[in-house]
């Protein structure tokens, strides 16, 4: 008989969604390495893969299910090709056991994130899929009782959902990089009728300042010139009598740091201390992400997002009063159930007064166990919702493109974070790509600096997506 290994540790992980997910594959590479498990960027070698999954769009889920049909077909084809044996049987005629592994018929597969927590019974039951174990958000120190059971031959889940920070004791286990996620809180309780995250990551917990001000010390010291916190909507983070506002400056004061983001925030509740810290503190990156979702009341209404049009706009307008040239962001959910073409005019009238840096824009698509789910039919027919959609493509890429030029001329310290295009089209040399304060890409021509380094440059061209600029 050929000798199968029992402990197969060699795990390919893919991660799908949000920076939250980015982070969360992070702590669970550290917990597992841990336990002696080792990572392959090569699915083909591993023992174990596990795809960490988002469920906020439908798309997502088409993505899992498909992927999952991929890998199990290319195992079976790549077994095919190499005459492997199949576990447990005796060696083919004219071979010797020589105590190789055997590759085995398919990879023990995983199933984490927000789509394990939202559809674990229909992830169990489809035979197709072929589903070893689940975890939730909430469950990943659990993983290597969960893949033991699933090398065992169980079926096995933990979808768990904690009333308190699960993983404040772990280090996430990060590339070398500029830029670090930091979770700061989980969950949420908006319930927000189109959204799935207060039923898959569950309540709003906070992480103490002392703890997340420890993990950014250790970033700084690895290296790390920018952070960013990581949160529902981190407006509502606290802990004890600390606020968000408490904690950006907190972070802000650790040597080593020179920027700090933050996402996402919910315009229902962005407290005056906030803005104004952004508008003092020179660390605080002039770039907001506000979420509108929809520019019509009764619309908003339905949605659960407790804010008004004119509140909106009130609260952009006062950002823009005392952040002067803040850039911002937005979501926009086009085709929610029962919108009228009256109420998308709203939506789109509200974009047009506001001139978004850039916008998210989604077509509504069901989650199933939203309140939406329930209440609504998905009412508004797939024409309609793509002609809306490219209405307000069309619009906002005008406004990136009048907003980028805006800045042609004027000098921006931007930070060195990745190679660009190896050649530039027009000038046919290589270039690098930094960021600015704002959160805008601006590409330059590549010379004597390296990632991290901090230039100014001058701004010379733009386009609807990137600035382009020469060094000073």
């Amino acid at each position: 008989m050929i000798e199968i290994k029992k402990d197969k540790k060699r795990v390919f992980l893919e991660t799908y969604g949000c920076q939250m997910n980015e982070y969360d594959t992070e702590l669970v590479k550290s917990i597992l390495a841990k336990e002696n498990y080792s990572f392959t960027k090569n699915e083909h070698e591993a023992d174990i893969i596990m795809l960490n999954t988002c469920a906020v769009r439908e798309n997502a889920h088409r993505k899992v299910y498909g992927r999952v049909h991929e890998i199990l077909h290319r195992r079976r084809e790549e077994n095919k090709l190499q005459g492997a044996p199949v576990l447990n049987a005796p060696a083919p005629q004219g071979h010797r056991a020589t105590g190789e592994l055997a590759t085995p018929r398919k990879p023990i597969i995983g199933i984490l994130g927000c789509m394990a927590t939202n559809l674990r019974q229909e992830l169990f039951e489809n035979r197709n899929l072929k589903i070893d174990f689940i975890a939730g958000p909430d469950s990943y120190k659990r993983l290597p009782d969960l893949i033991r059971e699933a090398q065992g031959g169980e079926k096995s889940f933990d979808l768990t959902l904690s009333e308190f920070e699960t993983y404040s004791d772990v280090y996430p286990a990060r590339k070398e990089g500029i830029n670090a996620w930091i979770a700061i809180m989980r969950g949420c309780n908006n319930f927000c009728t189109f959204c799935v995250v207060p039923y898959t990551r569950g309540r709003e917990r906070s992480r103490s300042v002392e703890n997340i001000v420890e993990e950014v010390r250790r970033l700084a010291d690895d290296g790390f010139k920018q952070v960013t916190l990581l949160g529902q909507n981190v407006n509502s983070y606290r802990h004890e009598e600390q606020d968000f506002a408490y904690l950006l400056e907190e972070v802000a004061k650790i040597n080593g740091i020179e920027r700090v983001r933050f996402t996402s925030p919910h315009p229902k509740d962005f407290p005056d201390r906030v803005i104004d810290a952004i508008a003092s503190n020179p660390k605080l990156c002039k770039q907001l992400h506000v979420p509108m979702q929809s520019g019509n009341d009764r619309v908003l209404d339905v949605m659960n997002r407790t804010y008004t049009q004119k509140e909106y706009l009130d609260l952009i307008e006062k950002m823009r009063k005392k952040i002067p040239g803040v850039a911002l962001s937005t979501d926009v959910i086009v085709g929610f159930p029962t919108e009228t073409d009256a109420e998308f005019e709203d939506t789109y009238n509200v974009m047009k007064t506001v001139e978004f840096d850039s916008a998210f824009i989604f077509k509504y698509s069901e989650r199933k166990n939203t309140i939406a789910a329930k209440k609504f039919p998905d009412d508004i027919p797939e024409a309609v919702k793509t002609e809306r959609i490219v209405r307000l493509n069309e619009l906002q890429k005008a406004h990136s493109l009048k907003r980028n030029r805006a800045h042609i001329g004027s000098v921006e310290k931007v930070l060195v974070e990745a190679e660009a295009t190896a050649k530039s089209e027009k000038h046919q040399r290589d270039e690098i790509q930094a960021r600015a304060d704002n959160n805008k890409i601006v590409i330059i021509p590549a010379g004597t600096a390296k990632l991290g380094d901090f230039l100014n440059v001058r701004i010379t061209d733009a386009t609807t997506y990137v600035l382009k600029g020469e060094l000073i």
